[in-house]
């Protein structure tokens, strides 16, 4: 399994939808779990996150552990880019991926909630080569924050996959190439929010991913959530992620 984690900027998918958001912050949170979200990093600020996965059964009944840590920088102009360290351990050969990633944000108004980005993500393995597929996505999408201190934000745009290899499904069925990304965070409280995201399609990144955000002291965060396959047997794990913006 090959988890991911999104930036942005390329050439951009052709046909794409959305009515869209922007919701200011003291920090920027470049994912809501799986899906990019439309906030970028601040020029001159750095975003660290932790990932950690796990699907909850022995490695030998098919459980495995993936950590990712990822730095993202802000450029200025609406531009970030970031990199990514996925590591999956399991019963199966040890799989490294290198994550380079770039966001822009070329669409913000504030005082609408609206915003627009694009984006790429490569996918390059740094081991077994012959056996782990290199590939990239391109992404764009828009969000929309609703007025309100616990208004909601719904988030939603399309992706594309290249040089994508049907080895790498999930399963025997035919992966998918492109597809539909949604997000939608609900604040509970002003330091709790109800997050969820999800990414159509059978390849490896789709995943629905519901769960809870936590806003800690010095610009920092904390989701709690369980991420589930669209396809596959036992295609699921617990998903926590810590991030921080210095």
């Amino acid at each position: 399994m090959i988890r991911i984690r999104f930036n942005s900027l390329f050439q951009i998918l052709g046909a794409v939808l959305v009515t869209c958001a922007f919701s200011s912050s003291s920090f920027a949170q470049s994912t809501i779990f799986n899906i990019p979200s439309t906030d970028v990093v601040a020029k001159g600020k750095t975003y660290f996150e932790f990932d950690f996965f796990r699907h909850l059964e022995s490695d030998k009944n098919g459980g495995f552990t993936t950590v990712v840590p990822r730095v993202v920088v802000g450029a200025g102009h609406g531009v970030e880019m970031g990199l990514n360290l996925a590591v999956t351990s399991s019963a199966n050969p040890t799989t490294v991926y290198i994550q380079p990633n770039i966001k822009y944000q070329f669409f913000s108004n504030e005082k609408e909630g609206t915003a627009l980005t694009a984006g790429v993500l490569a996918f390059i393995p740094a081991k077994d080569r012959k056996f782990n597929d290199t590939f990239t996505m391109l992404y764009m999408n828009g969000s929309k924050k609703f007025s309100g201190d616990l208004g909601p934000r719904v988030t939603a745009g399309a992706y594309g996959l290249i040089s994508y290899d049907a080895a790498t499904g999930p399963n025997s069925k035919k992966p998918s190439l492109a597809g539909a990304m949604l997000g939608f965070e609900q604040p509970l409280t002003k330091k709790v929010s109800l997050v969820a995201d999800w990414f159509s399609g059978n390849n490896a990144v789709g995943y629905v991913t519901p769960g809870f955000s936590f806003s800690l002291p010095k610009n920092s965060l904390l989701n709690v959530g369980y991420t589930i396959g669209n396809f596959g047997h036992k295609n699921n794990a617990l998903y926590i992620y810590y991030g921080i913006t210095f």
